[in-house]
């Protein structure tokens, strides 16, 4: 390569991109001789517009597909976009730019930013969610549910986002605000789809175990989600009534007799039937302002609880006391019963209710060292005996039940929340806690008045959209036959182009007549079509499956191409999907393998979430003016600098601050390699010729194996920063060299081929160039990964540390392979380590083969 040539990025970037889509260089299909490698980056949804903290994980996804196909693996890493939902509909309001206009648009956009990054795609296989050849097999998916049992529809409140005029799932409500455009979110009664996600909520969470290359924190969130409890069902009597029972689900059963007071969820529908006349105003009127709160407010542990007095009382089923009932907005009906037993001696939320509404404290739990032998008095801490541990004695409950009762006087009883021993609880004095939850189980069933249970924090998964970008629903409404299915011969079910956008609650397909007016496939009598669409959740829960066979048109996709590839090899993306995507694919897994159409149960072996780069302090956003756009970062710097800085910036699973300067550095170094390959440099050949070399050549290529070694085990762990710094301390050693001895050897051309293998995943494009202009035969991105040379990576000399009863007292470079005896030897003739030698006895010798020396004296 002739000298004056310089490094231009814009010269041969394109070059290259043309060479890899013209040949298809990264299309696969199914090969018998050769392991398959799956790996996927979450698909985006096609903004238009790609910057430069966008291309991390898309960086990141590359160099994996790249680094595996030099491995040998058979490396699938298709691309697709999840095109449909709000944004594109909104600007549609905002703009009047149609979705099916806007979308194939922004699409063609980012395939070019992708393109000009050098990110390569198994574009064949590409999808678009919003496209009839996808979305036909979406609702397929939503009819197999529905005939498994798994969807149906009820009345229900839900979570209503009053800018984009939709229904949220729980999991797309965030401190009380819309995820998306950040509205502050309500609650609206409407007859809603559901997924019965719940059904799998043991399976979602046992098989978490087994998901051993998932981020621990990813686990635990989900593990938090679903919730799992086990604990009792309890009975409580509404006292003057022979029918109403209110049923409590508590994880601590054997608190019962602590049990001073109700709690009902606002909502609960025992509230209207027990309320007593005098108190119906203000119940009804604080349920009111209930509904107006999110359940993240109301669980809130910074907000005051409140409550109101219903003037009915249950009675406790262990103790025959009447008990007030309340209704409080930190009960939630969607959780357990939406009822609780109160018991303020040993729960937090029940104490501070109880002490700003004078209401009776049971202490039920005490620490062990509390209590003297079992079955004896507890004592108090400063020794005074405590008789009943009764905050506000039954007797001093009002009778009066249009009053709510009021505390009088009290004892200093604080809450205990922690492990102990029971007092006050007839039968279960004396237990552990760790016994008596067993215990009280046992006894609430032989007597009838309770049952253990297990109970989950996870909801069935609210599917309805009130939206018209988004899947139709395959479900006509007969007045006749009810909810009737679209038979499959008749799917898709085609969304309508001719739509009204405006703002509104109702979904813009039910203003098209053509769409609602319909048949019924039953009995051929006039129906309509559901007009809620599906969310966009349930596109993406899937579309990994459709990548193993994209262009099927007679089923979703083939179980034998299915098989081969799944499961996900490497997913990549980011952890706010942690909930909501990544639960929702595993249970669309398992319910396909229910059906027969995989063997596969977990979708993704492996999971990688990469963390954010921000600018100025803030993650890169248009409305911030912080972003750094692809095109620039090409035109300027050059694709392979791009890709280098967003991998060299720092750890990948951890937030990063974009610097212009360190990116500028990035281009300084990958000239540098430019210049390495300057004049007569051969690659490709296999150099080694060990008898032939020198010292220098022996410590040259003793640090390209180390690199070799450490690059290759950087990337199948995902540090990919120390990875880059590795190949840029070779980088530099190979200078070092050059200066001295030369570009005309044979270890510097060993050298040469193996830094461009090691860098070709990460700067495809400088490497390619170098690759060609340097005699490599063929692209550099077939070539086989180098292989590490433990024997080659062996240092010849060490630096032994001599230590006079445990004090370093010299540094001594001795033979790698250096005895005890010829070590020992060594150090006792060192001068630094002799003076503190004179006049003592040495006793001992403590060896490390080649570290360290250590003479007691």
């Amino acid at each position: 390569m002739e000298k004056r040539d310089r490094y231009s990025p814009q010269d041969i970037e394109p070059r290259w991109q043309r060479m890899w889509s013209e040949t298809g260089m990264y299309h696969v299909e199914p090969v018998e001789d050769k392991p398959k490698f799956y790996t996927l980056v979450m698909f985006p949804y096609p903004s238009g517009d790609l910057h430069m903290g966008h291309t991390r994980n898309y960086t990141m996804g590359d160099l994996i597909a790249r680094y595996y196909t030099m491995k040998g693996y058979n490396v699938m890493n298709p691309m697709g976009w999840d095109a449909f939902g709000l944004p594109a509909e909104n600007a549609a309001i905002s703009e009047g730019v149609h979705p099916a206009v806007r979308t194939p648009t922004n699409i063609a956009r980012m395939k070019d930013q992708f393109y000009k990054m050098g990110i390569v795609f198994d574009w064949p296989r590409e999808v678009a969610s919003c496209q009839p050849d996808y979305y036909r097999w979406t609702q397929w998916m939503f009819l197999t549910f529905y005939k498994r049992g798994l969807a149906y529809r009820k009345l229900a409140p839900a979570n209503w986002c009053p800018q984009d005029q939709t229904v949220l799932a729980n999991e797309q409500v965030v401190n009380g605000r819309c995820e998306r455009c950040g509205a502050e979110v309500t609650k609206k009664d409407l007859t809603q789809w559901f997924f019965r996600i719940t059904a799998y909520a043991d399976q979602l969470l046992d098989d978490l175990d087994t998901l051993d290359e998932w981020p621990d924190r990813v686990r635990t969130m989900q593990r938090n989600w679903i919730g799992r409890s086990r604990g009792a069902e309890m009975d409580f009597p509404v006292a003057g009534t022979t029918e109403d029972v209110i049923r409590v689900y508590t994880t601590r059963p054997d608190t019962v007799y602590g049990a001073t007071f109700m709690v009902l969820a606002p909502e609960h529908p025992l509230v209207a039937r027990i309320t007593i006349s005098d108190r119906k105003a203000e119940v009804e009127g604080y349920v009111e302002q209930a509904r107006k709160e999110t359940e993240i407010e109301r669980l809130s542990t910074d907000k005051e609880k409140t409550g109101v007095f219903t003037g009915a009382y249950a009675i406790n089923p262990m103790t025959g006391d009447p008990i007030p009932v309340w209704i409080a907005d930190y009960v939630l009906v969607t959780y357990g019963t939406g009822a609780i037993q109160a018991v303020p001696g040993g729960d937090e939320r029940d104490y501070d209710f109880a002490l700003k509404y004078g209401l009776p404290i049971v202490t039920v739990v005490v620490p062990e060292t509390e209590v003297q032998s079992p079955g004896s008095k507890v004592q108090r801490s400063d020794g005074e005996a405590n008789k009943s541990e009764i905050r506000n004695p039954k007797s001093e409950i009002s009778n009066d039940p249009s009053v709510a009762p009021v505390y009088k006087e009290g004892a200093d009883v604080p809450v205990y929340t922690g492990p102990g021993v029971m007092v006050n609880s007839g039968p279960l004095n004396g237990m552990s806690t760790a016994e008596s939850k067993d215990a009280i189980i046992a006894l609430l069933e032989a007597e009838g008045k309770g049952r253990g249970a297990t109970n989950y924090r996870l909801r069935d998964w609210l599917i309805s959209r009130q939206r018209y970008w988004g899947t139709p629903i395959p479900i006509i409404i007969c007045p006749n036959c009810g909810d009737v299915p679209v038979p499959e011969e008749q799917l898709p079910v085609l969304l309508p182009l001719d739509v009204e956008f405006r703002p509104g609650g109702e979904s813009p397909l039910a203003r098209v007549e053509s769409f609602v007016n319909t048949t019924c496939p039953n009995c051929g009598g006039p129906a309509r079509r559901e007009t809620d669409t599906l969310d966009t959740f349930i596109d993406s829960s899937w579309y990994f499956l459709r990548f193993c066979d994209p262009h099927n048109d007679k089923e979703p996709f083939s179980p034998d191409l299915a098989n081969h590839w799944m499961p996900v090899n490497q997913y990549t993306g980011g952890v706010e999907h942690a909930i909501l995507h990544l639960l929702y694919a595993r249970f669309f897994t398992k319910v396909l393998a229910d059906e027969g159409m995989l063997k596969a149960r977990e979708p993704f072996a492996r999971l990688f979430t990469q963390g954010m780069i921000t600018k100025d302090g803030a993650k890169m956003s248009k409305s911030k003016g912080n972003v750094v756009p692809v095109d620039d970062m090409v035109a300027t710097l050059g694709a392979d600098t791009g890709r280098l800085f967003v991998l060299f910036i720092g750890p990948p699973d951890e937030d990063a601050e974009w610097s212009d300067r360190g990116a500028r550095g990035i281009f300084r170094f990958l000239e540098r390699v430019w210049r390495l390959f300057e004049g007569n440099v051969v690659v490709g050949s296999e150099n080694h010729n060990t008898g032939d070399y020198s010292p220098a050549d022996r410590d040259l290529l003793r640090k390209l194996h180390l690199t070799i070694g450490k690059v290759t085990a950087d990337i199948e762990r995902f540090h990919f920063n120390t990875a880059v710094s590795a190949v840029m301390e070779l980088a530099n050693a190979m200078q070092d060299y050059r200066q001295v001895h030369g570009e005309h050897t044979h270890a510097y051309w060993d050298a040469a081929t193996n830094l461009l293998l090691l860098l070709a995943p990460m700067a495809p494009h400088i490497t390619e160039e170098l690759w060609e202009r340097c005699g490599g035969n063929g692209s550099i991105h077939v070539q086989p990964w180098p292989i590490f040379s433990a024997e080659l990576a062996a240092a010849d000399v060490v630096t032994v540390v001599v230590q006079v009863n445990g004090k370093v007292r010299d540094r001594i470079e001795m033979p790698a392979d250096v005895s005890q005896e010829e070590a020992t030897k060594s150090a006792l003739e060192s001068e630094r380590v002799s003076r503190f030698l004179d006049g003592n006895e040495v006793r001992q010798v403590h060896y490390v083969p080649g570290k360290l020396v250590n003479i007691v004296v």
